[in-house]
C-alpha cells in the first residue's frame, strides 16, 4: 500500500507515518510545553493548585498518546509493515 502526498511522489505507507509524526512533533511539543509552563506557578496557589496539577498532567499524557501511541495504533489496525 502507498500514500500519495498532494499529486507528489507515492511514498510507502509506513514512511507516511514516520514522516507524519516527526512533522507535527515540534507544534504539539510547544504548545503542550507553552501551556505546561504557564500552569506551573498556579501550582503554589490554594485556589488552583489541584486545577493546575490536573492540566500538566493531563497535557503531558495527551501529547505522549498523540506523539507516540496514535501512529503505533494505526499502523497496528492497518497491518502496515516495515518493508
Amino acid at each position: 500500500m502507498r500514500y500519495r502526498y498532494n499529486a507528489g511522489p507515492e511514498v510507502p505507507v509506513y514512511t507516511a507515518i514516520i514522516e507524519s509524526t516527526v512533522s507535527r512533533t515540534r507544534p504539539v511539543l510547544m504548545a503542550a510545553t507553552t501551556t505546561i509552563l504557564g500552569m506551573v506557578p498556579l501550582l503554589f496557589d490554594v485556589a488552583f493548585g489541584g486545577m493546575a496539577a490536573t492540566i500538566i498532567f493531563g497535557l503531558t499524557f495527551a501529547t505522549l498518546l498523540t506523539l507516540f501511541v496514535t501512529p503505533a495504533l494505526y499502523s497496528l489496525f492497518y497491518k502496515v509493515k516495515e518493508k
